[in-house]
């Protein structure tokens, strides 16, 4: 007789069977917050290393149908691209092991040139975390402030506190690595470090790359006592080599949080602009990549040619709104950055636990609708799962149980007198879910829970498990390998709710400026008449901008929030066929008007309006920082001149 429980889980499914639940347990590890003195900046010239974000280009580097050129190259280019240094052989030697069609977490390095022990060591401004999960078909990038005050592990000399990117001039590639892992208990897989020498020779081998420019940037006091020059309009554009590297360097009147936001939006710009690359120049692009970067594995050895294959399928489907920028919240301080724990915490299990269903939630909280998950595969709830303990890890079977339970699963106890432990010990490494080969969809129904599992296995029912499966059609053995959570779940975030847009009705705000360029452009114009409460038309000249980017007329009109580093935008086009309009995910129309919506994560990036022949952007600010509900009024209250 099968017996559910429709509130939490059974005694089957906790550690000892007494029938006690468990809270999940604390995310990874203490983190402290630290403040120390400030120490003297070691120069600009160095601040150059952060512009690794190119080397996006490197797992997807012929993602745009490419493949057969990788396939020419490839042997070429794994050997020439292996570990070669003594520091980072030794530091590949530190990685952990990625197991097939598991998710892997690469370790991206920026430096300004290469570490050699006693010379001249260089720089590693900016690190960044990016997750590939197969199961999800998600990607996630986590970076980190150079000016980050952490705890420095360098192997074999102790730990201390510092500026997060003096691990690398004073460990090698060995300090980050076991900086990050001590910092956020993430395990790492691959190891890539980029000399910055080569970012404008591979974007100017790409063609340029199409990037959305939030704001006018322009300085050229230069020098010993001044910042690096930078002079770039206000809108989408294509730029080349040196002017992206302009971009994703500049932090000088806002601060590293936006910097981070620029150099993410560079690594999805070179991923659009790879979908667009002809596969009869990618030796020349490889040719580039050879020179400036080392990628190393677990076990101190090169990535193999099937590895980078994968990985450029991997990343030549992936859906829009499924690569999910993952920034660190409430950054304080200028020289010196610090945070509370739980806004790390909080970025790593984001980081960790992409929900591919994110943009759903939150678009159907941002429209006040009910969200209804779509159903792959078999309906979870035609799906009975026992749940026992393999692991020895007080209270994670009763957590996975509940998880399960939270996706749908029907979850059912081992009969009495049974206990809620594997009848074989605690010894499973890996999680295991049996299936019962009797009833039907049962092999099909276990291959899809192990998904949801970091490292699983499946197979059929044994008859040692029969007895504790109580009717079920699955039993779940929770291995070492399990980390206190599914994939796709992030249980530091609180669903989405809908909010108030935070907006006015303003139309002589915008509407005189609009009219002024109107003549210049070959399409209707269409100004805000709603625009974000705390905003205003930015001052910088010239605003609204009236360009020309490949053959098309273009208009863009730049708002403030008054916030440093805060810009959001209207771009008005008639390129329907836009780069950046290639990865839309939802499309809705409210009344005879037709809007596409583009998420990053459960963030509403930009709103396009699709009318008259022409294209109207709503673009967010580099950090999101307008809610979804204050995006879709602004982009509902366009109007058209008369």
């Amino acid at each position: 007789m099968r017996t559910t429980l429709k509130r939490g889980i059974g005694r089957g499914a906790d550690l000892n069977g007494n029938g006690h639940a468990v809270l999940p347990p604390g995310v990874l590890t203490p983190i402290a917050r630290y403040r120390q003195p400030p120490r003297q900046d070691r120069g600009i010239g160095r601040r150059l290393a952060g512009f690794f974000f190119w080397v996006l280009v490197l797992v997807a580097m012929v993602a745009s149908g490419a493949a057969g050129g990788l396939y020419l190259y490839g042997h070429d280019f794994a050997s020439a691209t292996a570990p070669h240094s003594r520091a980072m052989k030794r530091a590949a030697k530190r990685l952990d092991y990625a197991a097939p069609g598991k998710p892997a977490v690469a370790l991206v390095l920026g430096t300004d040139h290469r570490f050699v022990d006693g010379k001249d060591p260089g720089r590693s401004d900016t690190m960044m975390l990016i997750r590939s999960d197969p199961s999800t078909h998600t990607v996630s990038m986590l970076s980190f402030p150079r000016d980050l005050r952490v705890e420095i592990h360098c192997p074999g000399r102790g730990s201390f506190v510092d500026k997060i990117n003096t691990a690398y001039p004073t460990c090698g590639p060995s300090g980050p690595l076991e900086t990050l892992k001590a910092l956020t208990h993430i395990p790492i897989n691959y190891l890539i470090s980029v000399n910055f020498v080569g970012f404008v020779q591979v974007v100017n081998k790409l063609g340029g790359v199409y990037m959305d420019v939030d704001r006018r940037y322009l300085n050229r006091h230069t020098g010993p006592s001044g910042f690096a020059a930078i002079n770039l309009q206000a809108g989408y554009q294509r730029l080349n080599g040196k002017q992206a590297l302009d971009f994703v360097r500049y932090r000088h009147t806002d601060n590293d949080l936006f910097r981070v936001a620029r150099q993410q939006m560079f690594v999805r710009a070179a991923k659009e602009q790879l979908a667009r690359y002809s596969r009869f120049h990618v030796s020349s692009l490889l040719g580039a990549i050879k020179k400036n970067v080392e990628v190393g594995r677990s076990g101190g050895k090169g990535v193999d040619l099937s590895t980078m294959v994968n990985y450029a399928l991997f990343f030549h489907g992936l859906p829009g709104g499924h690569f999910v920028q993952v920034r660190i919240q409430g950054l304080e301080g200028m020289s010196d950055l610090s945070t509370a724990p739980q806004n790390i915490t909080n970025a790593v299990q984001e980081f960790m636990n992409p929900d591919p269903a994110a943009p759903e939630r939150a678009n159907a909280a941002a429209l006040n609708e009910k969200y209804r998950p779509k159903v792959h595969g078999i309906n979870p709830k035609t799906v009975f799962v026992t749940v026992l303990n393999g692991n020895g890890v007080t209270g994670s079977a009763a957590i996975t149980g509940t998880q399960l339970h939270e996706r749908g699963y029907q979850i059912l106890q081992p009969p009495d007198p049974l206990p809620g432990d594997s009848p074989d010990g605690w010894h499973h490494t890996r999680t295991r879910v049996f299936y019962d080969a009797t009833q039907k969809n049962a092999k099909a129904a276990a291959k899809q829970v192990a998904k949801l599992f970091t490292d699983s296995s499946t197979g059929p029912m044994t008859p040692r498990f029969q007895p504790y499966a109580n009717g079920a059609e699955l039993v779940v053995v929770v291995g070492q390998s399990y980390d206190g959570s599914l994939a796709g779940t992030n249980p530091s975030a609180p669903p989405p709710r809908h909010q108030a847009p935070h907006t006015n009705r303003e139309p002589s705000v915008s509407r005189p400026l609009m009219q002024a360029i109107r003549r210049k452009l070959p399409f209707r114009v269409e100004y805000p008449s709603v625009i974000d409460r705390s905003s205003r038309v930015d001052p910088e000249p010239p605003n609204p901008r009236v360009y020309t980017v490949h053959g098309h007329k273009m208009a863009r009109l730049v708002f403030t929030t008054g916030s440093p580093g805060e810009y959001w935008g209207i771009q008005e086009t008639s390129w329907g066929r836009a780069p950046a309009l290639s990865e839309k995910n939802f499309i809705r129309h409210f009344g005879h008007r037709t809007f596409e919506f583009f998420y990053s994560g459960s963030h509403l990036h930009m709103v396009v309006l699709m009318e008259n022949g022409a294209t109207y952007w709503v673009v967010n600010t580099l950090d999101d920082a307008l809610s979804n509900e204050t995006m879709i009024a602004i982009a509902r209250g366009l109007r058209p001149l008369r």
